[in-house]
């Protein structure tokens, strides 16, 4: 079986969720990570996962879609408010983070990442974090916080040694579409190269297309694709691979591991 762990199936480019989850199913995609980017879509995350057995959620900002004119003390003020009524199906604090490559200030996303870090240790959840060109940055927040409850660092495309301080942090990789393109010399490598055990698959869908699929909606039903290209990076049998990364979705957000 396979675990999605990051997928919006809430966005309005995929449809009806159902039918996104029934095609995931039939493709053996048993589980998924359905993160929120804004509050408004918090109501519709937990909606979602509490209508569908196999979808899990997390409650966060997305650093996108921050603004200079947003109330933050109102918003992360809710936040805590949410995830202290949480149901059982939200695991998470997310989809939050950092991102150098937006015209969102800086600083803000810091102080609203910060509180997010503060939360997940509170609650004593794992992140789901966003991070474009600000890895060194997440990992100094995390540590001057003692950050311990895990998590992902979704759609990973840093470098060896920025994966294995992440790594050292108690995060899994997030392994995406990325790989799927023989360009991606840097990020297939180390993907190659690090602990299985620090990995999970996603597909970001309805964003981060696989090649081939360059120009349309992605979907959680093609994370079996993602794993055939991980497969051709990876030493281990299809079964190993297959297995392992499984289990460590399933750790990371405190699941039972019931396909063992």
């Amino acid at each position: 079986m396979f675990f999605d762990t990051h997928c919006h199936i809430d966005f309005a480019e995929l449809g009806d969720p159902q039918m996104t989850i029934q095609q995931a199913m039939d493709a053996e995609v048993h589980r998924l990570l359905l993160p929120a980017t804004t509050q408004k879509s918090w109501a519709n995350v937990t909606s979602i996962v509490s209508r569908f057995p196999s979808v899990y959620g997390a409650l966060g900002l997305h650093p996108y879609f921050l603004s200079p004119d947003m109330a933050m003390t109102s918003s992360l003020s809710q936040l805590d408010d949410a995830l202290k009524q949480r149901s059982r199906r939200i695991v998470a604090v997310g989809e939050c983070g950092l991102d150098a490559m937006i015209d969102i200030d800086f600083q803000q996303q810091v102080t609203v990442f910060t509180e997010h870090i503060r939360l997940a240790q509170h609650y004593h959840l794992p992140l789901v974090i966003h991070s474009r060109k600000t890895h060194h940055h997440i990992l100094s927040l995390l540590k001057n916080a003692q950050f311990d409850e895990g998590g992902v660092v979704h759609g990973f495309t840093g470098s060896e040694q920025q994966a294995r301080q992440l790594i050292e942090r108690g995060l899994k990789i997030g392994v995406g579409g990325s790989i799927t393109y023989s360009r991606a010399q840097k990020t297939r490598r180390t993907i190659a190269s690090l602990p299985l055990e620090s990995l999970v698959l996603e597909t970001d869908a309805p964003d981060m297309p696989i090649a081939g699929f360059q120009g349309k909606s992605n979907h959680p039903e093609r994370l079996p694709l993602i794993f055939q290209c991980l497969l051709e990076l990876r030493s281990e049998t299809p079964d190993e691979l297959k297995s392992q990364l499984w289990h460590n979705s399933c750790d990371v957000f405190q699941l039972p591991d019931t396909a063992r």
